[in-house]
């Protein structure tokens, strides 16, 4: 009997002793484990012959640590954009004066980007609420473009704001495919963003983003560079370079080309 109460003592003191360290356990901080995202190109740097008629740039990436039941459900997005390098851009509004059509209005916008190319899973709109974009400023429709200096009507705003992403997309520079980003494995994705014609050189950058139902919840950036070469390239260095000689350049070659074409369609 007395054997038995020990043991049972002592089955009581292990189970005593055990019970912390496994409330511990149950209610302490577990590690999470978050997802990951890597992206890449073939190139850091595209060149840009005179012939350039635009080209398509492919993104590889890969999730790591994703949730394999999301996955399953696709609960996953994925947004990739181009953006080209920023300045200020202004936009002219023409009006009717005394029968002549003139420049009467305008608004210059910060740092916007001069080229804009964005792939996603599906279409944006359809990942995040509106609001959220355009915190983020993912997507044409939702990128910050903030006046300097403007006083006056904000729906004047508005209307400068949608002519210059209408002029932007009639000229190319401004692309989006709401199918450009296609997962080629469970893990891993394929993007594909335009490059136009008249894609201006500098850094670009390459940003991807994930959603995790609807949520951002990662982004990454790769820099890219676009260069001109051949005549167009020693052209604009020419200009940047050496302005003096590049503008008495230009001079002699347009005097000679009018004194060219006088002595070719001269009349005797």
């Amino acid at each position: 009997m007395t054997t038995l109460l020990r043991s049972l003592g002592l089955l009581f003191c292990l189970v005593a002793g055990a019970l912390p360290a496994s409330a511990q356990l149950l209610s302490g901080d577990v590690p999470t484990v978050r997802e990951g995202l890597e992206i890449g190109t073939s190139t850091s740097e595209i060149a840009i012959p005179s012939d350039f008629r635009g080209a398509d740039l492919t993104i590889f990436g890969a999730l790591t640590n994703a949730d394999e039941l999301f996955l399953a459900i696709g609960q996953y997005d994925v947004v990739v954009t181009l953006e080209g390098p920023r300045d200020e851009t202004t936009v002219r509004r023409k009006d009717r004066v005394f029968g002549i059509w003139m420049n009467t209005q305008s608004v210059t916008f910060e740092q916007v980007p001069e080229s804009y190319s964005v792939a996603s899973t599906r279409p944006i709109e359809d990942i995040q609420k509106t609001p959220s974009l355009n915190r983020i400023g993912i997507g044409i429709d939702h990128l910050a473009l903030a006046p300097i200096g403007y006083v006056g009507n904000a729906l004047a705003v508005a209307d400068f704001r949608e002519a210059y992403r209408r002029l932007k997309l009639s000229n190319g520079l401004y692309q989006r495919d709401s199918a450009g980003v296609r997962f080629v494995s469970p893990s891993l994705f394929r993007a594909t963003v335009k490059l136009p014609a008249n894609v201006p050189d500098g850094v670009h950058v390459v940003h991807a983003y994930l959603f995790k139902s609807g949520e951002l919840i990662l982004q990454k950036d790769l820099p890219l560079r676009v260069v001109k070469t051949g005549l167009e390239q020693a052209i604009t260095d020419a200009a940047h370079e050496k302005p003096v000689a590049y503008g008495l350049f230009c001079v002699l070659i347009a005097v000679l080309t009018g004194w060219g074409a006088s002595i070719v369609f001269r009349k005797d």
